[in-house]
């Protein structure tokens, strides 16, 4: 393939917007159109490919985004690793709005989303342990630190459908159950990057409260995610530039495509070579 790259980032305009010599391609997939063009780009010598996982113009809910579309094309490009940033709101009191979160877990709380690339006859299972790769998170961590932004170093975000918001009920379990965030498209994203044996790492940039069940708080409404998310825009597209310049120079030593290690149905291990056919469709 004529265009390549070895990092992914799923982002809007604003992350390549200042960026020289940026390319747009358009990429097909066995499973239908991704969100919009792919936008490629040198960033600190690395080659990156952007996609506004929203379409360009945000016109696509969460809940109607082509997840394996969308990362399936990134795979086809080269990438090895994949910068998953997203507006989220705080499930906890210490965690506040303008807060980066780099989450280390997730629940998934979706629903009717297609999310496996292993419907055969390749099957396999893998492991969901430890989606998010903690050498891209340390990096993420220190990155955001050097920014001077506040930053915690893992928290779990729970996923849900949208494209409504929480119910105070929904929220109020969520919280009581110890977890941080709440997000409605890192599931099935970053599950389907491990799927494909690509590590994954997010940065949650804390914009609300919820449905404000803490005292004090108010429930989240979108205008107000809008408006904090452009009030912060700029501070996560710095580090999300930064980072990218502080990935490791081996991406294959991350070991995400160890992950394809375990059996195929049949007993046999997953090689390169199904791996090939897969992505070719033979």
């Amino acid at each position: 393939m004529a265009h390549q790259a070895e990092i992914g980032v799923f982002g809007g305009s604003g992350f390549y917007s200042l960026l020289e010599d940026v390319r747009e391609v358009k990429v097909d997939t066995p499973y239908g159109a991704p969100s919009d063009s792919f936008f490629l780009a040198t960033v600190a010598g690395r080659s990156v490919a952007f996609l506004p996982r929203h379409g360009r113009r945000h016109t696509i809910p969460p809940h109607k985004i082509n997840y394996r579309a969308n990362v399936w094309a990134m795979r086809s490009l080269g990438v090895k690793a994949v910068i998953s940033p997203c507006a989220a709101g705080s499930l906890q009191l210490h965690v506040k709005p303008g807060d980066f979160v780099v989450s280390d877990q997730f629940v998934d709380r979706t629903r009717n989303r297609v999310d496996t690339f292993y419907d055969g006859p390749i099957v396999t299972h893998l492991s969901s342990a430890d989606v998010y790769d903690p050498v891209l998170r340390a990096l993420a961590v220190q990155t955001i630190k050097d920014h001077g932004i506040e930053v915690h170093d893992g928290g779990t975000v729970v996923v849900i459908s949208g494209p409504r918001f929480s119910t105070k009920a929904e929220s109020k379990w969520f919280s009581d159950a110890g977890w941080e965030v709440i997000n409605m498209t890192q599931y099935p994203e970053a599950w389907l990057c491990r799927e494909l044996g690509i590590a994954v790492v997010n940065i949650a940039l804390i914009t609300d409260y919820d449905a404000g069940v803490h005292e004090g708080t108010e429930a989240v409404d979108a205008m107000s995610v809008l408006e904090v998310f452009a009030q912060n825009a700029d501070r996560i597209q710095k580090v999300v530039l930064d980072l990218i310049g502080r990935f490791p120079a081996d991406l294959d030593a991350l070991g995400a495509a160890a992950a394809l290690g375990p059996t195929r149905g049949d007993g046999h291990t997953i090689s390169p070579e199904d791996i090939r056919l897969f992505e070719t469709g033979l």
